[in-house]
């Protein structure tokens, strides 16, 4: 953060000039502008000396450094083209051209965002589809380089119990707070559910809190247009009038910023909870606060910030009865794997092995690899041991029979059997006893050839000696 605001210059002059006695960043001063933040937007005075520091936001986003590093995030970040069909690749070629137009029209506020390209995708275990709203690759670098300079200014003012899309904080350090709270003994969670949040965002709701904290009135034009941009699917472009489209760089900040008044008023209200995103559980020490809690912060909801709660998928509970973050609540305050996420982790196994695809053995183990060492380095804070043994064995199964039927015929798996040390008349034994590809692979013969050594040797990753490597 340092190293951003001495890409600032001009914003840390103003704010020497308005507050006296304040210094840059090295100095006492340092922390200045979080303490400006954190004043109460409502004041008149607090309003007035934010605005005219946030004044001339545009001209920090147009800095070569932001954009250079916008340009880099974008890049890194890969993604599909948007309604133009311009690709990542091609986007360092396009500001070449067109970098002075480009910022030409940010600084006057002329900038407008094309439609974003309309996806939907499943949700983790059938439970409907996503929309995604996949912007052009010049909207994301506008969106990056605009995020970039709003973070420093608005991550700050954030409830400390908000920890979805922020810098420094993590899944992990939410799970760490949520175990404390139940290791207190609020052992009930009050489980919000919002329906389709990133779309049911209200344009007016989300722009006056925005205005709380930025004076630029290019940049609240531009952002605007960009909540405001159709969508392209199917041919046809759709005008939005609510929502912030999942795929925008912008979004996660925009919807931090719109929930903090609900963190606030669970501040204000005393509850303990934790929020990652639109993801919220509040913990309480007994059934009927729970069912208050609910109904309260369902109005909250409801009536000032204009979002829809669903009430089939809220529910107040025993922590062990919910999910937070693919994790369960254990007694104690200990995590577990919640078994829906074991299910998804079993669903992307069997995807990868496949016995149709006609890959190799050492691609699908490549594939495998980089799913499991992500997935277990996720759940290693979780107690899961024994999950992690059985995940092994069937992976192995799994692998043995894509294996088998890759030879097809008994010959050739009689052959791959006793080259692996399966002794001939046992080899022959098992490729000749007609049974499916299923019932073979847990064979000996196939167990026996195909042994934990072998896997091994063949790179596959183990969920049980990775997490205990992990947790070392």
């Amino acid at each position: 953060m340092e190293d951003q605001r001495r890409q600032r210059p001009a914003f840390w002059e103003m704010l020497e000039k308005l507050t006296p006695g304040v210094t840059r960043p090295g100095s006492d001063g340092e922390e200045v502008i979080q303490a400006i933040a954190h004043e109460e937007p409502r004041s008149t005075t607090a309003k007035n000396r934010q605005r005219a520091l946030t004044a001339s936001l545009m001209e920090q986003v147009c800095q070569p450094a932001n954009l250079n590093r916008a340009y880099a995030r974008v890049k890194a970040n890969k993604g599909s083209p948007g309604v133009d069909g311009m690709s990542v690749n091609k986007l360092g070629a396009w500001i070449e051209l067109h970098k002075h137009e480009l910022i030409a029209s940010l600084l006057d506020g002329s900038y407008h965002p094309q439609p974003v390209r309309g996806v939907q995708i499943p949700k983790p275990g059938g439970r409907g589809m996503r929309q995604l709203g996949i912007p052009t690759v010049v909207d994301r670098l506008v969106q990056q380089a605009i995020g970039q300079v709003l973070e420093p200014i608005l991550d700050p003012t954030f409830s400390a119990s908000s920890y979805g899309f922020r810098p420094g904080r993590s899944a992990h350090d939410a799970l760490a707070k949520a175990k404390e709270y139940v290791a207190e003994g609020r052992v009930i969670v009050v489980d919000i559910d919002l329906e389709k949040f990133f779309d049911k965002v209200n344009h007016d709701i989300l722009m006056a809190r925005l205005g709380r904290w930025v004076g630029d009135k290019r940049m609240l034009k531009i952002i605007g247009r960009f909540l405001r941009a159709g969508m392209m699917q199917n041919g046809v472009c759709v005008s939005r009038e609510e929502g912030t489209p999942q795929g925008g760089p912008a979004s996660p900040l925009l919807a931090n910023l719109l929930l903090d008044d609900l963190d606030k008023e669970l501040e204000k209200r005393g509850h303990k909870f934790c929020r990652y995103a639109d993801d919220c559980n509040i913990y309480v020490q007994s059934k009927a606060a729970g069912e208050r809690v609910l109904a309260s912060v369902t109005t909250f909801l409801e009536q000032k910030l204009k979002l829809r709660v669903n009430r089939e998928k809220s529910a107040v509970a025993f922590v062990l009865e919910r999910k937070f973050l693919g994790h369960r609540l254990l007694p104690g305050g200990k995590l577990g794997i919640a078994p829906q996420s074991l299910e998804r982790a079993r669903g992307r196994v069997r995807q990868i092995t496949r016995r149709s695809r006609g890959v190799s053995l050492a691609e699908v183990i490549g594939e495998l690899n980089l799913f499991l060492n992500g997935w277990v380095a996720y759940f290693r804070h979780a107690a899961c041991k024994s999950h992690l043994q059985s995940m092994d064995e069937w992976i192995r199964r799994k692998l043995r029979c894509l294996r088998l039927k890759q030879r097809k015929r008994a010959g050739p798996i009689a052959a791959f059997l006793h080259q692996l040390g399966v002794p001939t008349w046992r080899a022959w034994i098992g490729a000749l006893s007609g049974k499916g590809w299923w019932r073979l692979s847990g064979s000996p013969p196939a167990t026996e050839g195909m042994s934990l050594a072998w896997f091994q040797s063949q790179g596959l990753v183990s969920l049980a000696q990775r997490y205990k490597q992990l947790n070392h």
